[in-house]
């Protein structure tokens, strides 16, 4: 498992490890990180070994093409992706340092923003595949926010909508939607296959008091429900860790028909 240290974190107003449905994130095998403006900040130090250009899915609202990273780091190699590289093999970055734009590709789904995906391989492993990467870990507590499942729209998407709750209490630190006493619920809840409890847990984890899956450790597997919002389905809550105060419950909902200032109350229907 390799930590990435506080003051990487600090750098970034949010961050997810299971929020993706790519299985370089299984098990919180990767960490999306979500800077304050759109510059690609390096989450690492080290020296660029590699930079590639890849192919993406083509989507309407995304560049046909994205890009990869690759930096030893003296213990590992981090795998950095959607940045275009504005740096070049043999380059020595610093952590905080810019290493280009991000870029929003066809790997992204309509309701993702842009962020920097990191992940790591050891030394003698093929840095260049998809899968494969080590667990990570965060060296930072994290607060559980409670919330009952409910929250006013405060900014609107084509697929998703924002409310202003749960409130964070003391922005700046990292806090996180609470699914059991201590433990935070991160991912996609259910359009993802699985999510993950932090720092971990075991047994039931809930939403707004309602179980939605079972914790083994770190990953959660999803019960059989849905989720519904004013009594419309919606696809799930895109759930993540963040220190900025519009923290607010993230709603990915395609067909939503919601306005700025509507009341929303999100409740699970079981199978």
């Amino acid at each position: 498992m390799v930590t990435v240290p506080a003051s990487a974190l600090a750098r970034y107003r949010r961050f997810s490890l299971y929020n993706s449905p790519y299985a370089a994130h299984d098990h919180g095998c990767a960490i999306d990180l979500y800077p304050e403006t759109n510059c690609g900040l390096s989450p690492v130090a080290g020296d660029v070994i590699d930079t590639r250009t890849v192919r993406a899915p083509s989507r309407p609202y995304a560049v046909d093409e994205d890009h990869l990273i690759l930096i030893d780091t003296g213990d590992h190699v981090a795998r950095i992706l959607h940045v275009e590289p504005a740096v070049a093999p043999g380059d020595r970055v610093a952590i905080g340092d810019s290493l280009g734009e991000m870029v929003r590709s066809g790997f992204f789904a309509p309701w993702v923003d842009n962020h920097v995906h990191l992940g790591f391989r050891d030394p003698d492993a093929n840095p260049y595949r998809a899968a494969g990467s080590l667990p990570v870990d965060v060296a930072v507590d994290v607060c559980p926010l409670d919330w009952d499942g409910t929250g006013r729209v405060r900014d609107v998407g084509e697929t998703y909508v924002v409310l202003d709750g749960p409130d964070h209490p003391e922005p700046g630190s990292w806090a996180g939607v609470a699914c059991a006493p201590g433990v935070v619920l991160d991912g996609g809840c259910p359009h993802y296959d699985g999510g993950g409890a932090l720092p971990g847990a075991d047994g039931p984890v809930s939403i707004a008091g309602s179980r939605v899956g079972v914790a083994d450790g770190r990953d959660v597997t999803w019960d059989d429900i849905s989720l519904v919002a004013n009594g419309r389905r919606i696809e799930g809550l895109s759930l993540f860790i963040a220190r900025d105060a519009d923290f607010g419950a993230k709603l990915v909902c395609p067909t939503h028909g919601l306005a700025v200032g509507d009341q929303v109350a999100v409740t699970v229907q079981r199978a």
